[in-house]
């Protein structure tokens, strides 16, 4: 076991936990989210993505949302720019304005990649050639998803070769840190630490990251399990926000207060304080009329309603 004394938590909740919502989000409950995340202490947030709005409308306010914010030094702020259209988007603001980073992606799974984009695994990878070139010309750092490592809709199982080669093809096109990702949730401890080991054939583990889903609860273990191997970074949603269209019954990204709470009771250090991160996914929950699907929120919210009902009487 080679547990890291620290963590950093990437949290996506106001991208990939909000793109999925069909009731609109306005640009200034999703600035004041990043401003809450940032007040807890955390020092990496995917803001945006910067796609078409016919496909994805909740993200059409992006550039609104990216000029928004009031920056912290010392906080990563990232967009997904899944072309060169959405880079140049991206980089169409004042500099100023401009992601720290930005995220590309593409598939371990050959049937996942030709339902979602119509090309193969290869092809995938090579339009986004140039987005990462172009990114790092500019000094803006790259970060490659790749999706269904460990679990496909389509194919079932996906075998760690397949992991091994899509990693290998995003270090080809200069991609600097990739996060290994149970897309749809099916993943266990066992497949996802093979999924990591043939990551690591590509990549060093101080660029590697864990990003699991929940669907079948099995996302804190997950955690765990990458965290067995060394890995210290992790993507997370605030409040479980969070899905996959694909993975029916799929409750979303594994909630930041979750893995907050597990490292903080393992004596890691995270940097965050979990009180304000309970609140910053109390303020997205009440907007989006549900209770947050955090575990660990709901029974500290509720130790918190007993503690004031005790105070009253």
């Amino acid at each position: 076991m080679s547990i890291p004394s620290r963590v950093k938590l990437v949290d996506v909740g106001p991208r990939d936990g909000l793109q999925n919502e069909k009731q609109p989000v306005p640009a200034a409950v999703k600035i004041e989210l990043v401003h809450r995340l940032q007040e807890a202490g955390l020092k990496e947030i995917e803001v945006t993505s910067y796609v078409s709005p016919k496909w994805v409308p909740q993200m059409a306010d992006n550039a609104e949302v990216m000029a928004g914010i009031v920056r912290r030094p010392g906080v990563r702020y990232s967009v997904l720019t899944p072309n060169m259209k959405g880079l140049e988007a991206a980089l169409s603001a004042p500099r100023e304005l401009w992601p720290d980073e930005i995220v590309v992606f593409g598939a371990a799974s050959e049937a996942f990649s030709q339902k979602n984009i119509n090309c193969s695994i290869a092809e995938s990878i090579e339009r986004f050639a140039p987005v990462a070139e172009a990114a790092r010309a500019q000094g803006i750092h790259v970060r490659g998803a790749m999706s269904c490592t460990v679990g496909c809709p389509y194919e079932g199982e996906i075998a760690p070769e397949r992991v091994a080669y899509l990693a290998g093809l995003m270090k080809g096109i200069g991609v600097q840190h990739v996060g290994v990702a149970d897309t749809i949730g099916v993943g266990t401890p066992v497949k996802v630490r093979k999924a990591i080991e043939a990551t690591l054939q590509h990549f060093a583990i101080d660029d590697v990251s864990g990003h699991f889903h929940d669907t079948y609860g099995q996302a804190v273990s997950n955690t765990l399990a990458a965290l067995s191997l060394g890995v210290w970074q992790f993507d997370t949603s605030v409040a479980g926000l969070g899905g996959c269209p694909y993975a029916k019954g799929a409750t979303g990204n594994v909630a930041t207060e979750d893995v907050v709470y597990m490292l903080q009771g393992m004596g890691i250090e995270t940097g965050i304080d979990l009180d304000k991160l309970i609140d910053a996914g109390q303020f997205i929950s009440d907007h989006l009329g549900r209770p947050t699907q955090s575990r660990v929120a709901k029974a500290l919210l509720t130790k918190r309603a007993s503690a004031s009902a005790c105070e009253a009487v």
